[in-house]
């Protein structure tokens, strides 16, 4: 660490995973842990606050730092802060835990957003277990949603489409809805008998209910094999994250500039190719100068970005950030 070299921290808490960053303005990271989910509307915002407290005590003493050595920084960004009230509350409950002399908190989609791009025209979306959108201008302004599922007109995401893919399954093997190739894959991905089996399983527990995610991968085989339920579903999918970067860029007064879309979220992360190409092609039909882009780097990039630009850092310092999470992200064990 240079003479003159601040610490900071960088943290990207999402539904599964939670990841904090010590680095310094250098670009060089001092320690880097990883935990469980830290949502606050999942698990509370004291729950979601003392774990990462811990965490942020693991990341210190990984580095060997001690708590004497000041952290000017802290760029902070939880899923499930969705609303103003939500994260205001969480910045109070953050800046009593001392950690650094200044703090800014908001949704993990930001820094998803700017872990993907440099450009100040730019949206991103994430689709993992949920789904979220913002987006941000170079003159400040910023587009976001609720996010607070089907009461504010949510659409999509890995549990749902999962769900989805089990009720479509039940439908076609009782008789209620059309014939589905999900029907045996559903069955065949429990290995069990049929679907009234794997009903019967996750209803009485002795099917776990962690399990249901995965029929978000099943719901996309099928798809891709050419069945007409599955890929209906995944047609849905596509247009509701169209919908949501149409609406952001018109909002933000982007339709005819060159903007950035940052995808991201196990779900995007995939590229299954049914899903991709409608996207691609659903908003380059509203903006053809829109440049899209899946993130294949952790989001707490963004968050450790964010603290280097508040700090004034040089841009080599961002590149030796990027390079140094992207290679050590894999390897890491939850905590």
């Amino acid at each position: 660490m240079s003479e003159h070299s601040e610490l900071f921290l960088a943290i990207d808490g999402g539904n599964s995973k939670t990841d904090v960053v010590l680095a310094d303005s250098d670009g060089r990271v001092r320690g880097y842990v990883r935990g469980p989910g830290s949502c606050p509307q999942v698990i509370g915002l004291d729950t979601a606050v003392a774990l990462l407290d811990r965490l942020v005590g693991a990341a210190l003493r990984e580095a060997e730092t001690p708590p004497s050595v000041p952290v000017t920084r802290a760029e902070v960004y939880l899923s499930g802060l969705d609303l103003p009230e939500e994260v205001e509350a969480a910045a109070k409950a953050v800046a009593q835990t001392g950690w650094a002399e200044s703090y800014r908190l908001d949704n993990d989609t930001f820094a998803l957003l700017r872990a993907g791009t440099d450009s100040p025209d730019a949206i991103a979306v994430v689709c993992g277990a949920g789904i979220n959108c913002v987006g941000r201008s170079a003159d400040g302004r910023t587009a976001r949603f609720p996010a607070l599922g089907p009461i504010s007109g949510d659409w999509g995401g890995g549990l749902h489409l999962a769900s989805l893919a089990m009720w479509h399954a039940a439908r076609a093997e009782d008789g209620r809805g059309p014939a589905t190739a999900l029907a045996g894959a559903v069955a065949a991905h429990f290995g069990q008998a049929s679907v009234n089996d794997v009903i019967t399983g996750l209803h009485l527990g002795s099917l776990s209910q962690d399990r249901m995610i995965e029929l978000s991968e099943v719901l996309f085989a099928a798809a891709g094999q050419g069945d007409e339920v599955a890929r209906r579903v995944v047609a849905r999918q596509a247009t509701e994250i169209t919908s949501l970067v149409t609406v952001a860029a018109d909002r933000l007064g982007l339709r005819e500039e060159p903007y950035a879309v940052v995808l991201g979220g196990g779900v995007l992360r995939a590229r299954h190719p049914l899903l991709q190409d409608a996207v691609d092609a659903g908003v380059k039909a509203h903006s053809s100068k829109a440049r899209l882009t899946v993130l294949a780097q952790p989001p707490v990039v963004g968050a450790g970005l964010f603290a280097l630009d508040a700090l004034g850092a040089a841009p080599a310092a961002a590149a030796a950030l990027r390079s140094a999470l992207e290679e050590a992200s894999p390897h890491l064990a939850q905590r």
